[in-house]
């Protein structure tokens, strides 16, 4: 049994969500945890470094992936992957594995709800879930899979909940409607749905980073890590909004960013934004002492 160590390293840029990825966007950055290694997580981030020059801020452990067939390649080796999600600014990526930032919609196309629901769902996902879901002779199992997709996919009454990333992808892989399970089955690959395949579970590893990310901004201010040291409002809501998937109401945000006191005002305003100047906002040094405290929270509990 082998250990590897994967990172879902996180960036926000011009409005979208990115993830450092190597091989052209086929793998996350990772590789196996070395003896030498005082830590798991001075491990990762000599990976990652190594892999694509891009030093790691902000990490902490996401999950540990130990299936039996984790990779569609029979090695005969069980390897386990251990899990970390990273969150930091975009700057260039080099090195030999390819690396590169990728928009993580590109993986899943059907999580991108800033403009509406996506018409993916309602044209190519549901029917064929709808499908899928009459397949089984039994009626008790029929059931189950009815009730599963209209929940993941909030269909009909049932609201989108934009947590269940890996849910939907879970449901989705075991439909048999992704790439990835296509083509461990050797099935027609024209068959699957839009949306990047990745190597061996990475595409699984990305969607437990989002969830999770998405959950967390919420409760924690870490969307800190993401911003330059310097922001206006609308660059901040944006980049909350490339995360969650969702637009958030303007006049809302703002007013409980107020409320909680997350920011202040630098002075100094901007005008790249291509309107009147607008004023430029940094996180109170409170903010950065207790980001790593539980209870401090972000304006978006409710999605409006």
């Amino acid at each position: 049994m082998e250990a590897e160590l994967t990172a879902v390293v996180v960036a926000v840029t011009d409005g979208e969500p990115r993830v450092l990825t190597i091989r052209e966007g086929s793998l996350l950055p990772s590789g196996p945890f070395a003896s030498g290694h005082r830590t798991l997580q001075a491990g990762l981030r000599g990976w990652v470094e190594q892999q694509t020059h891009h030093p790691l801020g902000y990490v902490e452990q996401l999950y540990t992936f130990a299936d039996r067939d984790r990779s569609a390649e029979d090695t005969g080796r069980r390897v386990i992957s251990i899990s970390y999600l990273g969150l930091t600014r975009q700057s260039r990526a080099s090195g030999r594995d390819q690396p590169g930032w990728r928009v993580w919609y590109r993986y899943f196309p059907w999580e991108d709800w800033r403009d509406g629901a996506p018409p993916l769902i309602a044209k190519a996902i549901l029917p064929r879930l709808r499908s899928w879901a009459a397949e089984p002779a039994e009626a008790a199992i029929r059931r189950a899979r009815q009730q599963r997709f209209r929940i993941t996919f909030g269909v009909g009454d049932l609201p989108w909940n934009e947590e269940m990333v890996l849910q939907r992808y879970e449901l989705l892989f075991e439909a048999g409607l992704v790439a990835e399970a296509i083509r461990r089955r050797g099935g027609d690959m024209a068959e699957a749905l839009p949306g990047e395949e990745m190597l061996h579970d990475h595409r699984r590893i990305l969607a437990t980073g989002i969830a999770r990310l998405r959950a967390k901004i919420k409760y924690r201010p870490v969307v800190f890590e993401l911003m330059a040291e310097s922001f206006t409002l609308l660059q901040l809501q944006r980049a909350v909004e490339a995360l969650a998937g969702q637009m958030l109401h303007k006049q809302n945000f703002r007013r409980l960013v107020e409320q909680q006191s997350l920011v202040e005002e630098t002075g100094e305003v901007t005008s790249e934004t291509g309107g009147r100047p607008a004023k430029l906002f940094r996180f109170r040094e409170r903010v950065l002492q207790e980001r790593a405290i539980t209870g401090t929270t972000l304006p978006i509990s409710r999605m409006v």
